[in-house]
């Protein structure tokens, strides 16, 4: 990738901007007219990705206005716990990128407790029979979905964290439903899977945020695949390693002539006038990187100049570093198209890894997913 250097020091003003701009916000979507950045509840699953590059600049500068920015997040975050709230299978994306990355870089006692507290939290969550952690609430009992193969690094960090093995146990049984029940023969892979909660046997599965049940979402699609390259680097178990790649490899044969996905690859028999995520895109580039940092430099290199590439279009054609009065990095996201919901907008998450594979690429060490 060209001017990574460059790139980085743009994104620092950017985020300097958005500090002002944002303010105690906790921001989820922004449309393309205004690029204002919404304020949603702290119980809402993207809380933890503002905050997160607000640590993530912290760690690559030393810059105590990044640190006292991000600061207080996950304390407003667990005292959204003791309300009536909604938590669920996020408590990953939540708790990560605010008290455990804290936790990594001041030693705040705090921000342990609160991230051993939400991998608890999802170790609850965990059904025996199926092996899979639960998605949501209220009535979804036996729903699983793919997201939370991006959660799942909180149960190994507090594996490694606390010395109790249950939560890598729970980890690694809900990664092998994964690559069993989610990611299908030629590397797409479903959202929703249903299980029966008394004999664990699937019942059905559902398209969820993507066009159908046989359909391939790609932000799925970058879930499965940052987040089995995730599992492998904690656990050291190839079976992960190849299926991530697997993924990778179905992701990046079904990009478009500009590297930047669409919302889902089996949306239409043409693709052409479908909505891109950019989003997904920022997500299977930082997970290329995973993929290529496991493997030997020759194998891995392919990886990582696919990231270049989708990196690159991202920033020249989807971002908005050169537009000041926007609050958000990147254009062109997919937050839920079948429910028409976040089309065509600026999304948090795929702002925070868009940072956070631009930060690998410039020597970020310390992983939080």
């Amino acid at each position: 990738m060209k001017n990574v250097a460059s790139i980085w020091e743009s994104l620092q003003n950017k985020v300097d901007r958005m500090i002002e701009q944002i303010g105690d916000k906790s921001p989820h979507f922004a449309p393309p007219d205004t690029g204002v950045y919404d304020d949603m509840r702290l119980d809402w699953w993207t809380a933890g990705f503002w905050p997160g590059i607000l640590w993530i600049m912290y760690d690559m500068t030393g810059k105590k206005r990044y640190k006292e920015a991000a600061w207080e997040w996950d304390i407003k975050i667990e005292r959204k716990s003791l309300e009536d709230n909604n938590f669920h299978h996020d408590v990953g994306f939540q708790y990560l990128p605010t008290a455990v990355i804290k936790y990594k870089l001041t030693g705040d006692q705090d921000g342990r407790r609160r991230g051993l507290s939400a991998a608890n939290f999802l170790a609850g969550r965990f059904n025996l029979a199926g092996g899979f952690l639960r998605a949501w609430n209220q009535e979804k009992t036996g729903w699983s979905i793919i997201d939370t193969a991006m959660n799942l690094s909180i149960l190994f960090w507090a594996a490694g964290e606390s010395g109790d093995p249950r939560f890598a146990h729970i980890g690694k049984a809900h990664a092998d439903t994964i690559v069993k029940h989610f990611i299908r023969g030629d590397g797409s892979v479903r959202h929703i899977v249903c299980f029966d909660l008394g004999t664990g046997e699937v019942v059905e599965t559902r398209g969820g945020q993507g066009a159908g049940p046989d359909s391939a979402w790609s932000r799925g699609t970058a879930w499965a695949l940052h987040g089995l390259a995730n599992t492998y680097r904690y656990t050291g178990d190839q079976s992960y390693l190849e299926a991530s790649q697997r993924v990778a490899h179905y992701f990046l044969a079904m990009l478009p002539e500009d590297y930047v996905a669409h919302w889902d690859f089996r949306a239409a028999e043409t693709l052409e006038g479908e909505p891109r995520d950019t989003s997904a895109a920022a997500c299977a580039a930082s997970g290329l990187l995973e993929l290529s940092a496991a493997l030997p430099a020759a194998q891995g290199r392919a990886y990582r100049e696919a990231t270049g590439r989708i990196l690159q279009s991202l920033t020249e054609n989807y971002g908005t570093l050169d537009r000041p009065k926007h609050e958000a990095i990147l254009l062109s996201g997919t937050g839920n198209k079948p429910a028409g919901s976040n089309v065509n907008v600026s999304l948090i998450y795929g702002d925070y890894f868009y940072i956070e594979a631009i930060a690998k690429l410039n020597g970020w060490k310390h992983r939080i997913f």
